[in-house]
């Protein structure tokens, strides 16, 4: 396999293929369909590609081909105080023939820096907490963070705390309408209560106005891809 480099994208990385790969056809669809929605407004605060080769894209063969993607975008958390401006790190997605390699842990870090360097407070997401916090990762609950929908399980909202981050910064994450257009905010059942499940929950089963849909296995969220 080519060396892997990361690098900001460009208008011509068409993700699309890469997300509804990565993500399988029940959530394929609606993780890009959010994506695009995201990526055409005034919500990104980068997007990062993994790229094998160098990264110019003008080699033969695989050399060029996009096997990862981070977006990150804006959100907000609703403080007593303020509304805090913050970044939303979803999704994450790494092509199936490709995870395993450390190239989602390459992203994840990237990630982590270009909110740093963004000036964020804080960077969110929905996620495994397995595969999060082994990468610096905490439960948001810890901060006195709560998820943006009830759907979400507490250990699978995740935050990193940085260096503009101060303690009075906590309440409930807020989304951009777009992820919520899309469903694309915590699960559903059947799915949530199998996570709830796995998780170990107090109370695992169907909440209250939940609708039958969503997504199971390896993945708390779906938003976020914890391959790689």
């Amino acid at each position: 396999m080519s060396d892997v480099t990361l690098r900001p994208a460009r208008p011509d990385d068409d993700v699309d293929p890469l997300l509804r790969a990565a993500f399988g056809p029940a959530e394929g669809a609606g993780v890009a369909g959010v994506w695009a929605d995201v990526a055409a407004s005034d919500l990104v605060r980068a997007s990062l590609v993994a790229v094998e080769g160098d990264g110019t894209g003008e080699a033969r063969g695989d050399e060029g081909r996009v096997v990862g993607h981070v977006g990150l975008s804006h959100a907000w958390l609703d403080a007593r105080r303020a509304l805090v401006d913050l970044w939303l790190l979803a999704p994450l997605a790494v092509a199936p023939d490709r995870q395993g390699r450390g190239i989602g842990r390459r992203l994840l870090v990237a990630a982590v820096d270009a909110a740093r360097a963004g000036g964020a407070p804080l960077l969110a997401l929905e996620g495994d907490p397995a595969y999060y916090g082994a990468h610096g990762f905490a439960p948001a609950a810890a901060h006195d963070i709560e998820p943006a929908s009830r759907r979400t399980p507490a250990p699978a909202c995740q935050v990193v705390l940085l260096p503009g981050h101060e303690d009075w910064m906590s309440g409930r994450l807020v989304y951009p309408d777009a992820w919520w257009r899309h469903d694309c905010v915590g699960l559903r059942d059947p799915g949530l209560a199998q996570v709830e499940a796995v998780l170990g929950l107090t109370g695992a089963g169907p909440q209250d106005g939940s609708a039958p849909a969503g997504q199971a296995g390896t993945e708390v969220s779906g938003v976020i891809s914890s391959s790689g």
